[in-house]
């Protein structure tokens, strides 16, 4: 209920009012700005007010976060999005990553394979990104048993056991935890060509040498699964890579 003063204000003679707290601060994606920007975790409680006094409780209200440019309120599911910022670097790992396990499973002999990775590598955001550096960081990763699949005991190729060149079994479970844990947090936020494209760079690492290996294959199918795309799909996207277009 509303009552017009004196001085021509609106006032509020019965009414409801949200008194709300800060809780917690933070960074987030704003949709209403369309960016990053600050925000405000806040919850509140309702009140029954009459003539600007409140009076009882009426519960509480929220949590929600507000952002602090427009002022806009959302539901704390928000904050299930990554900012800009984070979603680039989400990114960037996950083509890094991609890339790694490629030349792991294949090899690093080959310079055409070398520089591809290293194009797909630089245009993902690492520019400062060599041959030498991928290169040394697969050196260490073959060393690492505890992240990455250890050497291959026999010493045979992919005939025996299916183990790549450098030593790794790409249908290890280490590996394919290191690709889930770069590719399953960002595909959700990826639009269906993002998720192939993000396939398809290392498909094209794998074929700069020539045909998928064995190896190879296995670990462009973990991508696909890791990157939630049907088995057909990666299939089909596989095939158009091997096509010269």
């Amino acid at each position: 209920m509303h009552a017009r003063g004196r001085s021509g204000q609106d006032r509020c003679v019965v009414g409801v009012r949200t008194v709300w707290r800060t809780v917690g601060d933070g960074e987030f994606y704003c949709p209403g700005c369309g960016g990053d920007r600050n925000y405000r975790r806040r919850t509140g409680r309702r009140r029954l007010v009459a003539f600007g006094v409140p009076l009882l409780s009426r519960g509480p209200v929220g949590p929600i976060v507000e952002c602090t440019a427009c002022r806009a309120r959302y539901s704390t599911d928000i904050l299930d999005h990554p900012t800009t910022t984070r979603f680039s670097a989400m990114l960037r790992d996950a083509v890094h990553t991609v890339a790694l396990a490629i030349l792991a499973a294949g090899g690093t002999e080959a310079r055409t394979v070398r520089r591809a990775a290293v194009g797909a590598v630089r245009a993902a955001g690492f520019v400062d990104c060599s041959e030498e550096q991928l290169i040394t960081l697969i050196e260490a990763l073959a060393a690492d048993t505890g992240r990455l699949p250890g050497m291959y005991a026999s010493g045979g190729g992919l005939g025996d056991g299916g183990c790549g060149r450098d030593g790794f079994d790409p249908r290890g479970t280490a590996l394919a935890i290191e690709l889930h844990e770069a590719l399953e947090p960002l595909a959700p936020h990826l639009a269906p060509a993002g998720r192939e494209s993000i396939l398809l760079q290392g498909a094209r690492i794998a074929l700069a040498d020539g045909p998928y290996r064995p190896a190879e294959r296995e670990v462009l199918a973990t991508v696909g699964r890791a990157l939630l795309l049907r088995p057909e799909d990666t299939d089909r996207l596989l095939a158009s890579a091997r096509t010269p277009s």
